[in-house]
């Protein structure tokens, strides 16, 4: 028996290490799965942020292209009403939020008078 022990136990760890590698073999291709589906998510999310910023783009330009009008259109009213300009760099003075307060003067105590204060 003793010869096959030292047999057995060299199978055993050859079994064991074939485990640990199919083991490992098994996590590999499972994450490189993973990561190509991750990667397809992303791409496919980089398309559609690629498709939102061509569509923002263009709104954007329609409606500086629609402001220019409007200012356009606003100027030659106001050309034909003779009107000042919409946007004229006199500023008119704002009032003061707080008026000034009369100070009131302090008012020497009498006898008798209690101090609140």
């Amino acid at each position: 028996m003793a010869p096959s022990a030292p047999r057995t136990r060299a199978a055993a760890a050859l079994r064991m290490k074939q485990i640990a590698l199919d083991n490992q073999s098994r996590t590999i291709r499972r994450l490189r799965a993973q990561l190509a589906t991750e990667r397809r998510g992303l791409a496919t999310m980089k398309k559609e942020l690629e498709d939102t910023q061509v569509a923002l783009e263009a709104s954007h330009k329609a409606l500086v292209e629609e402001k220019d009008s409007l200012l356009q259109t606003i100027q030659g009213l106001q050309e034909a009403n003779d009107a000042p300009a919409p946007f004229d760099d006199e500023c008119e003075e704002e009032p003061k939020e707080h008026p000034e307060e009369e100070e009131i003067e302090d008012i020497p105590m009498g006898e008798g008078e209690i101090d609140d204060e």
